[in-house]
C-alpha cells in the first residue's frame, strides 16, 4: 500500500488554497486533528457466539436466502453456502472468474428481493487485468449449486492499473434500485471531485443495469448519469435502514479520518479536500478538516479502525438495539455499536475485541452475523451467529 503513495496534484492544492479564505469566514478549521481519540469501551450486553462455518477465506460478504441458507463470498473467487448451521463443502459452481491480487477479488453477494420468485442473486467483484480493471457487478439465477445466466448490470468506468479501493458494496434502495460503492483506487483520489469517472463515488442503478433518470446529475454536462454521491475515499460500509430509508456509509481515511456518514443524493463528502486524516508517510493530505460544499462526517473515528461490514439493527432478539448501527472493524479490531437516539449518535460499544471483522449483517431471525478473517488470506475465517446470552 505505501508503495502507491503520491502527493496531491497541484491543480488540487491550487484548488484548496482558494477555498481557505472562505472557509475561514465560515470559521471552518484549518488545522487536522492531532488527539488521538480512546477506543470504545467493551459492550455491556451478554452475547452468545456461535461458530456456523470456519476455514474461510477472505470471507466478505454475507447473504440470506428465503429457505434459511446463507451465501458467504470469499474474495479469491469462491462463493460458498451454509445451511443447515453447516457450510457446504463444494463452492458454488460458475461464479465468474474475478481478478485477484491485494484487495482485488469476489466482493458482495446480495439475493434479489424476490428471489423465492427469480432466483436472482446479484455479485460484485474486481474485473479485468493487472494493467486494465475496475469493479463489476453482475446477476446471476442461483439453483442452489451453481450459477447461470450471468449479466453484467454494471461497470466502473474508466478502468485502473491498482489492485486497491474498490469499494464493491451494494444495497437496495426502498424504491427498488441498487447502490453500488466504488472506492477512489488509491491513486486516483483528486477524481473523486470530478463528475465525469467513477473514481470514490457512490452510484444508482436499476436492476437490469440501466440508469434512473431521477439521478442527481443525469442533467450535467460531461457527468455520469449513475453518479449519486462523490467525494468518497474507500466505501466498505453500505447500509440503508428499512424503516427510515435513511443511507448510512463507512469509509476508510488513511491515518486516521475513517467516517461514518448520511448518505443524500448529489451530495458531496468532501475526499480529499477536506478530512480528520493524515496520508501514510505522516504528509497532510489536505489543510482543511472541513471544505465549503462538502458534507461534515456523523462520526470519525482517529486513529483509524478501518470499518467494513455495516448494518442497521432491525430484528427482534437485541430489543434494545433498535435503529443502531453495527460497525465491523478490520484494524482496530472488533465490532463496534453506535448507539442512535432520534438519529443522533449518543454512543458507542465494542464486541468481539479483537477479531478482524469484515462483514456484518441482521439475520431474519434478528441475530447478528459476523465474518471474521486472517488480513493476509489465510483460510480460517469464520461465519459467526450472535444472540442475547440467556
Amino acid at each position: 500500500m505505501r508503495g502507491f503513495l503520491r502527493r496531491l496534484p497541484s491543480a488540487l492544492c491550487s484548488l484548496a488554497a482558494f477555498g481557505a479564505s472562505v472557509l475561514a469566514a465560515a470559521g471552518a478549521s484549518e488545522n487536522p486533528q492531532t488527539f488521538q481519540q480512546a477506543p470504545a469501551p467493551d459492550g455491556a450486553t451478554s452475547i452468545k457466539v456461535e461458530t456456523l462455518a470456519e476455514g474461510l477465506a477472505n470471507p466478505w460478504s454475507i447473504g440470506f436466502l428465503p429457505d434459511g441458507a446463507i451465501l458467504v463470498t470469499e474474495r479469491p473467487g469462491r462463493l460458498r453456502v451454509v445451511k443447515d448451521g453447516a457450510l457446504v463443502k463444494e463452492p458454488v459452481a460458475g461464479v465468474p472468474a474475478p481478478y485477484v491480487a491485494n484487495q482485488a477479488g469476489l466482493f458482495e453477494v446480495l439475493p434479489h428481493p424476490d428471489f423465492a420468485n427469480n432466483h436472482l442473486i446479484y455479485l460484485s467483484y474486481a474485473h479485468g487485468t493487472k494493467e486494465s480493471n475496475s469493479t463489476r457487478v453482475v446477476s446471476a439465477e442461483f439453483d442452489g449449486a451453481s450459477l447461470k445466466n450471468i449479466k453484467t448490470v454494471f461497470e466502473a468506468r474508466p478502468t485502473r492499473d491498482k489492485p486497491v479501493h474498490y469499494g464493491g458494496r451494494l444495497a437496495y434502495m426502498p424504491d427498488g434500485t441498487m447502490l453500488v460503492s466504488l472506492g477512489d483506487g488509491f491513486d486516483y483520489r483528486e477524481k473523486a471531485q470530478t463528475l465525469d469517472n467513477g473514481f470514490g463515488k457512490i452510484v444508482r442503478v436499476n436492476l437490469d443495469g440501466t440508469f434512473p433518470a431521477d439521478n442527481p446529475f443525469t442533467k450535467k454536462a460531461g457527468a455520469l448519469p449513475e453518479i449519486w454521491s462523490y467525494g468518497h475515499r474507500n466505501v466498505q460500509g453500505l447500509a440503508v435502514d428499512s424503516a427510515s430509508g435513511i443511507v448510512y456509509e463507512t469509509e476508510h481515511g488513511p491515518r486516521g479520518g475513517d467516517e461514518l456518514n448520511v448518505i443524500s443524493a448529489g451530495k458531496n463528502y468532501g475526499w480529499p479536500l477536506a478530512c480528520y486524516c493524515i496520508d501514510y508517510s505522516g504528509a497532510k493530505v489536505t489543510p482543511f478538516t472541513s471544505f465549503k460544499g462538502t458534507e461534515q462526517p456523523q462520526k470519525y473515528w482517529t486513529p483509524s479502525i478501518g470499518p467494513s461490514g455495516l448494518a442497521v439493527y432491525r430484528g427482534a432478539l437485541f430489543k434494545a438495539w433498535q435503529g443502531d448501527l453495527l460497525v465491523g472493524a478490520m484494524a482496530m479490531r472488533a465490532l463496534h455499536r453506535i448507539d442512535m437516539e432520534n438519529g443522533k449518535i449518543v454512543g458507542e460499544e465494542r464486541y468481539l475485541v479483537g477479531e478482524r471483522i469484515r462483514d456484518v449483517r441482521v439475520g431474519p431471525d434478528g441475530a447478528v452475523y459476523v465474518t471474521t478473517e486472517d488480513r493476509s488470506g489465510s483460510p480460517v475465517g469464520k461465519l459467526l451467529r450472535l444472540t442475547p446470552a440467556k
